[in-house]
């Protein structure tokens, strides 16, 4: 596995710490990487440039300190460029599989507006991209160190690929994994302005939602059949827009860690990435990976 890590060396390397603190596969790999935006073009000041360059270099190395602590092969790049576009091209060049985007959010103005930076790594990346936030105390997550991970599904492929991506990694001892699958039509509570006909019609369509994502829980018991980790699969009570569940159940629960499927793929799919997936991200306030199988197109 190939982790990303973008610095800007002005917070506390949250990321690269948060990295240091989990267990990975196997030869699991990581770049700390720092996007300069020079003043001077390199051709014309290349003194100035490298002795900037220098400096960099040595605080990603310290930044790379837990990582290398921990027994992980770490890498430091310093580019020169757009943060927002060479991020997503190394990350391309690299073929890494996440790319982790600190959050040094201090309020909820704060997490709203991301930051333009991370909203497009968010929307652009070819791999899976996880926004890190500090863990909470989880008192009741039964033993130490166990992650509460919320996993919300929605039956699709990207869904399952989600599902697949959490099973597929090692999670320290007691982490517990929770699926929800949210019915995606919620009947209108005030339907006064509805003709009396159509109150069936939409019951109607309320029901099959929940049946819909019934399967959708179903299907993702097939899928995590055997992992190691304590599974429960549920259609949550509480009711509201999807992305409002999702951040409910997160919150109720204590997560550590919030997993959804990208439907981003290409064009506008991929520009907008999906207004539930976004909305989680941005809203949430545990981390939260967005979960994307690694693209080789240079779209």
């Amino acid at each position: 596995m190939k982790v990303l890590i973008p610095l800007d060396l002005l917070g506390d390397a949250a990321a690269a710490k948060a990295a240091a603190a989990r267990p990975w596969p196997p030869a699991t790999s990581f770049c700390l990487l720092n996007i300069s935006v020079a003043m001077y073009p390199p051709l014309v000041v290349p003194r100035v440039f490298e002795d900037s360059k220098t400096k960099i270099l040595q605080q990603l190395d310290r930044a790379a300190e837990p990582l290398k602590k921990a027994g992980w092969n770490v890498r430091t790049e310093v580019l020169d460029g757009s943060p927002r576009r060479t991020i997503n091209a190394f990350a391309r060049e690299w073929r890494a599989d996440l790319v982790m985007v600190g959050s040094h959010e201090r309020s909820p103005l704060a997490r709203l507006c991301l930051g333009s930076t991370a909203q497009s790594v968010m929307r652009h990346a070819p791999c899976s991209v996880e926004i890190v936030r500090p863990r909470r105390a989880n008192e009741d997550s039964g033993a130490g160190n166990g992650w509460k991970i919320l996993a919300a599904t929605d039956g699709s492929e990207f869904s399952a690929a989600a599902l697949r991506s959490v099973v597929g990694r090692p999670w320290p001892s007691g982490s517990q994994l929770k699926v929800i699958s949210v019915p995606e039509f919620i009947l209108a509570k005030d339907a006064s302005y509805l003709e009396t006909h159509k109150i069936k019609e939409l019951g109607d369509l309320g029901a099959a939602s929940i049946e819909e994502a019934r399967k959708c829980i179903a299907a993702a018991r097939e899928i995590l059949f055997g992992c190691p980790l304590s599974v429960t699969a549920e259609l949550p009570e509480y009711e509201d827009r999807p992305y409002q569940v999702i951040l409910h159940e997160a919150e109720e629960w204590n997560a550590d860690l919030i997993v959804v499927g990208s439907h981003g793929r290409s064009g506008f799919d991929r520009v907008v990435m999906g207004s539930v997936s976004e909305a989680v991200a941005l809203h949430a306030k545990c981390s939260v990976e967005v979960v994307r199988e690694r693209r080789t197109d240079s779209a």
